[in-house]
């Protein structure tokens, strides 16, 4: 049986529908994943591949899709099933029209506004998943600050360090670890409803204008850890910000713990990729001290 027999046969499983592969398009813009779409019988499927061991990836990628769509807040491609045939791991998602336009960021600020208000008891989720290919910790914690140092800022130090990133960035890092609970005086954030790695090229637009969001991190937290990494790396225009601003305030304090939550995402992509991220990341903690 090939790959995409097995696929075809999951998809039968999971639908009801008799679905068969007759032609398979690559997409590109993916660095973790190897991502096409199969097309058959006027159908067509989003697919995700890796190795077979990623299979616990896709499991949560797949129960976040869910938790999203449970919220009834922003529009996200729903899963249709999963599994692995050989030395692969698949995840098959609903395929949508999807076009990259900056048109309809009031109304995805709206939505992400509405998605944040869904809550949980604590902080974190039922389920440990990835931010890019790094384990995230979602261990639940009734304390945020407790959780965001220990399961997001200790952790990535942690395999800073192992990468070889010792020196200055883990010293200056420990301070900082010492001095958070001085970021949230005050300020106590709920534990919201998460998308967890919302950067520009995680959100797109269907033709009729709806918002989509994908590839997600879910976990529940401060919703300004959304909103920080929307400014990271930009993509998310200034009809977006106002618009989520006037469906739910920020805090003053969030100017300065925008960088405390991107440092976060930074130190992730030290792990990763390496090069000038170790830079960045020191300047991130040095402006923090300096706060403090």
């Amino acid at each position: 049986m090939s790959l995409d027999d097995a696929i075809a046969h999951a998809i039968f499983a999971a639908s009801g529908e008799v679905f068969r592969s007759e032609n398979r398009n690559s997409v590109g813009g993916g660095c973790i994943n190897t991502t096409e779409v199969l097309e058959g019988g006027g159908r067509r499927y989003f697919v995700k591949r890796n190795d077979a061991a990623h299979l616990g990836m896709f499991e949560a990628e797949s129960a976040g899709l869910t938790e999203i769509t449970n919220s009834k807040s922003v529009r996200v491609p729903q899963p249709i099933c999963l599994g692995t045939h050989d030395s692969q791991a698949f995840l098959v998602l609903e395929y949508l029209d999807i076009g990259y336009s900056a048109g309809t960021g009031e109304l995805l600020g709206r939505q992400l506004a509405a998605m944040h208000r869904t809550t949980h008891a604590r902080f974190g989720w039922w389920r440990n998943n990835t931010i890019g290919s790094t384990p995230q910790i979602n261990t639940g914690e009734h304390d945020w600050v407790k959780f965001y140092r220990e399961h997001r800022l200790h952790f990535q130090l942690e395999l800073a360090g192992e990468k070889g990133h010792g020196g200055n960035l883990l010293r200056s890092g420990e301070q900082l670890l010492e001095k958070l609970p001085a970021f949230f005086a005050g300020y106590q954030p709920l534990p919201s409803l998460l998308h967890g790695d919302l950067w520009g090229g995680n959100h797109a637009t269907l033709r009729d204008g709806t918002p989509v969001i994908f590839d997600p991190a879910v976990y529940y937290g401060d919703r300004e850890a959304d909103l920080a990494m929307t400014e990271l790396f930009g993509g998310f225009g200034s009809g977006f910000h106002a618009a989520y601003r006037e469906a739910w305030p920020l805090d003053p304090g969030y100017r300065v713990r925008r960088d405390l939550y991107n440092l976060y995402h930074v130190l992730n992509h030290l792990h990763l990729f390496g090069g000038s991220y170790r830079r960045q990341a020191e300047q991130l903690i040095d402006r923090l001290l300096s706060e403090v």
